[in-house]
Parts: C-alpha cells; structure tokens; sequence
C-alpha cells in the first residue's frame, strides 16, 4: 500500500502537523510518522522530512516501510500554479500523488541520521556566513566584536564536527579508506573530514561519474539543472579547500570527487573479488 503525506509547520509554529490518505480521498491527520499505519512492505511518500521527525522516519523504515521525500519541492509550487488551485494540505497530496516517482528519492537509517547530525553543523555554517557578511559593513571598533563571534563559532564547528566524523565511520565502511587516499586522517583535518561525511551522505557515488558530477553541478549548465545539490557542492568546495589550501575552481573540486568515486569503485570491486573467490573456494 502507498501512503501519501504532507508535512507543514502549524500556525501557531508548535510543531508540524501531518496529513495522509492512500487514496486521494480519505484524509487523515496525525502528529508523528511513526503514527502513520504503515506496514512491511508499504510505501511512504512525503513532500519533507523534517530534522525533528527523524527518529519517527527512522521507527517506520524499522517496521519495514519504504520511506520517500520529493527531491524538488519547486515541483508542487509549479503544478500549482499550473493547475490554477490554491495552497493546502490535500491538494498537495493530490499533486504529490501525480508527480513521477523518479522524483522521488528512497531514504535509508544511514542517511536519516546522518543528516541529523549534519544539520547541527550546517546551522554554523549558515550563522558564520552572515556573521560575516555583516562584519564588511561595520566600524573597526565592531569588527574586533564580530571576529570573535566568527571566532566562537569556529570552535563550535569543530566540536559539532567530531561525532559527525565518527558516526560516519561505523555507518560508511569506506569512509576511513576514502580519508587515508584524500590524506585527511590527521586530527587537523577533522573539518575536512566531516565534509566528506556530508558528501557520502548526500551523494550516491555508485552512480556513473557523468551523474555525480551533474548531481555536483560540475557542468556549466548548472542553473537549468534539476538534479543539482547545492548542499553537496558546499561540502566538496569546503573538502577541496581543506586539501589544496586555496579558494578551488571546478576542476579541483571534480579531481576530489573523482577521487572518492574511483576509491569507492576499486574498493567495491575487490570486496566482490574476495567474495567471489570465496564463494568459489
């Protein structure tokens, strides 16, 4: 059975309030995923995950549900506007039922709390841009004011930036492998190592390279493309400037995602290898 379900802040901004059906008619609302009836072998598909109802997401893929978010909520807002139909819970499920499913992308336990974690690190990141993009415009006077707030916030990165690091280590087998080829295994690379933790989050590096790089926005044709993850590139700008030590350009940052896709593919292979000659001894 598929359940579609949208997920949108309440009113008086107190949480987020849920509203599913199976069938386009029959509505139904709930306050958490892990109440929606889903069963072993069900589909969920939802418009957003949010951060807070991760562990909810994480409770229904453990009963064995398929779980799914839109990869581009810009497709609603334009079926919207095409259909001519105004902004509400069922009509979006009702769009959401009609979007292809290749727009769909199917998440998993790994990538659910990893990007839990990310968040904490991503909202750092986002603070000390304004915090500096704010400091052009001051007195000397204030500046000293704002460097040490860039300051704190850069301590804070580094705490936020170690269990990331090391969760991505029990999760992603080749995350260690991936580090020792990028030379960041040093206690002074931890940030260049939690950006790579965001990367084999956020990227799937079993795909073709022609498709991680269009998922990277590494072709010039970046503003019409609709697979582009602007989360990822930000992670392999910040990866890249750890490894070379300079602002990169794009095809330093396309020699470092080539490199962790290669090592993926050689590791992957010779694991297949030492599989199959075992299977076969």
């Amino acid at each position: 059975m598929r359940f579609y379900a949208d997920i949108h802040r309440k009113k008086d901004d107190s949480g987020y309030r849920i509203t599913y059906t199976t069938d386009g008619e029959t509505f139904r609302h709930v306050d958490s995923p892990a109440k929606i009836p889903a069963e072993v072998g069900d589909k969920v598909y939802v418009d957003v995950i949010p951060i807070m109802h991760t562990d909810g997401f994480i409770e229904l893929l453990k009963r064995g549900v398929e779980v799914y978010y839109l990869r581009r909520l810009t497709l609603i807002e334009k079926m919207r506007k095409k259909l001519g139909i105004s902004k509400s819970a069922k009509t979006d499920i009702k769009i959401l039922m009609s979007i292809d499913e290749k727009w769909f992308k199917r998440v998993d336990e790994d990538f659910l709390a990893m990007r839990q974690l990310i968040s904490s690190f991503r909202r750092l990141e986002r603070t000390k841009q304004r915090l500096e993009n704010q400091s052009k415009d001051v007195s000397d006077v204030a500046k000293d004011s704002f460097k040490r707030l860039i300051d704190h916030i850069e301590e804070e990165k580094l705490i936020t930036a170690r269990p990331i690091t090391e969760e991505a280590e029990r999760r992603y087998p080749l995350f260690r492998i991936i580090a020792e080829e990028l030379g960041i295994t040093g206690e002074n690379h931890l940030l260049a190592r939690e950006a790579l933790a965001e990367l084999l989050t956020y990227v799937d590096f079993n795909l073709s390279f022609t498709d991680v790089r269009l998922y990277l926005g590494l072709f010039r044709q970046r503003i019409n493309n609709q697979k582009y993850n602007h989360i990822a590139r930000k992670a392999l700008n910040r990866l890249t400037m750890s490894i070379t030590n300079k602002e990169p350009i794009a095809r330093d940052e396309e020699e470092i995602a080539f490199k962790i896709w290669l090592t993926i593919r050689r590791e992957t292979q010779e694991r297949l290898a030492g599989v199959a000659a075992q299977q076969q001894g």
